[in-house]
């Protein structure tokens, strides 16, 4: 394993954002029926700083009981919400939305403190990102006859979210917005290791007087997830996770409410001769490194056109080593911690067996925190198709690189995968972008840029990346049957 070349970097003046601007409870109850409950068995989850280790506060933990008074709770208030006419329903998300926003910079340091991700990034992606979901889907609510959805669209009922923890508010953003914007009642679960904003946008909706029970947020762990997901009185199921889990969904549903899947990925990003590597080189960086890695469908492939691999490769190492790692509420950190140790544990486990199995292994010099969970970029150059690293998603700040030949190599490799998530292409040629998009599997492509996201642009996956889409008319379109 080697470190590449130091560039010097400017001394920036430390930049810490400040902490106080989002106060954290110590302790933190279910969100049921409009009020805060506690859980029936009394049991509680500690939430940690993933950059310090330091407990940030306990949180509820839902058991099957506390799933039921939750369905329940979104049972009651789902036939008034449907009712209620789709202009009202629309300036209640509106409402929230406009109070996000105004609530912004809290929420970006919440979501850093529980996450670890850079405050720049929750900041000016995360967050706006979020509040620009529920806007956009405030927006369909009385025009749902004009999406597209078929003649009389009608919500499902109640429907079952669960979300991951590497875009906790965002993700949340994505499955409620259009959730209610079609007239459905949840019952959300975010992840364990994330819940602070779930719960404060709890708070947002008391404030914006949303009705009891429209939104009801339940914290635990993964015995929560299941019981939710497997509760008879539910109408609907939206995921975001692992591959595996989702495979578990499919077996415990076996078809008897309509699903969304969005699992993992390992999506590649095409650089051929003509791309314009300075432009590239920073496609890449926002491919892989952005959120630490932590993106189904970060573009952790890197197929490379053979003649510019090494001009390519040395490109990103000096652009690597200008990146800073360490304290994510520093607003000049560029890399920030790992969200968990047991998911620091399965990225070092890869990094060890892409060393193993013979590929070459360069990590950016920059030092690492002594208490944390930190994993520096990591590169590996040499690698085959039949490598783990190539194979497996690692969640995390890690490239495996490889070569291509003709077009034909390029896409042969591309989708030589389980997954089907994301992919990008660099080509100064239009045709070349239109005819490599087209034979790519995968449900998402970007043509010289990557990690662009727009609520009115679907997203979602194909093969083992899962089903449905969220965003645009798309996503409304999981929640609603029609005639």
């Amino acid at each position: 394993m080697t470190s590449g070349p130091t560039t010097a970097l400017f001394d920036y003046a430390p930049a810490p954002e400040a902490i106080g601007i989002a106060p954290i409870a110590n302790s933190y109850d279910l969100f049921i029926g409009g009020q805060f409950v506690p859980p029936v068995a009394g049991g509680r989850l500690a939430t940690v700083n993933p950059a310090t280790e330091q407990i940030l506060t306990e949180v509820g933990l839902a058991d099957a009981a506390d799933v039921d008074r939750a369905v329940k709770a979104a049972r009651r208030a789902q036939e008034g919400w449907a009712r209620m006419r789709g202009r009202d329903r629309g300036k209640l998300l509106f409402r929230i939305a406009r109070l996000m926003a105004e609530r912004s910079r809290e929420l970006a340091v919440l979501e850093t403190l529980d996450n670890g991700k850079p405050i720049r990034e929750s900041r000016d992606v995360d967050i706006p990102l979020a509040c620009a979901h529920v806007f956009y889907h405030a927006g369909w609510a009385d025009k749902l006859g004009y999406a597209g959805l078929g003649a009389n669209p009608r919500p499902l009922g109640v429907a079952a979210q669960v979300i991951p923890w590497n875009f906790p508010l965002l993700m949340l953003a994505w499955k409620i917005a259009p959730a209610l914007a079609t007239g459905n009642t949840v019952v959300l679960k975010p992840a364990e290791t994330t819940p602070l904003t779930a719960l404060r946008f709890a708070e947002i909706c008391q404030q914006a007087d949303l009705p009891p029970g429209v939104v009801n947020i339940l914290t635990g762990g993964p015995q929560t997830g299941a019981a939710l997901i497997s509760h008879p009185g539910i109408d609907k199921v939206a995921f975001t996770g692992s591959t595996e889990v989702g495979r578990s969904i499919q077996r415990t549903l076996a078809g008897r409410v309509p699903v969304t899947l969005e699992l993992g990925g390992k999506g590649a990003n095409i650089i051929f001769e003509d791309a314009p590597i300075d432009q590239a080189v920073e496609g890449i960086v926002e491919g892989i490194f952005f959120n630490q890695g932590a993106v189904c469908c970060a573009g952790s492939r890197l197929l490379v056109a053979e003649p510019i691999v090494e001009v390519v490769v040395e490109a990103l190492q000096r652009r690597l080593a200008t990146l800073r790692l360490g304290d994510p509420m520093d607003k000049n950190t560029d890399i920030g911690a790992i969200n968990s140790p047991d998911q620091l544990a399965r990225i070092t486990s890869l990094v060890a067996a892409g060393v193993a199995e013979g590929a070459a292994c360069w990590t950016s010099p920059a030092p690492l925190p002594e208490r944390g969970y930190w994993c520096a970029p990591t590169v590996f150059t040499g690698v085959h198709q039949t490598h783990r690293i190539a194979r497996e998603e690692i969640f995390g700040p890690v490239l495996s690189v490889l070569t291509f030949r003709t077009p034909a190599e390029a896409l042969a490799k591309a989708n030589d995968t389980t997954y089907g998530l994301a992919a990008g292409v660099w080509t100064e040629k239009g045709s070349r972008i239109l005819a490599i998009a087209e034979g790519l599997h995968a449900g998402v492509v970007w043509a010289n840029t990557y990690n662009r996201f727009d609520p009115s642009s679907p997203f979602g996956g194909v093969k083992e990346s899962g089903y449905g889409r969220e965003g645009g008319p798309q996503g409304l379109a999981g929640y609603v049957h029609a005639d």
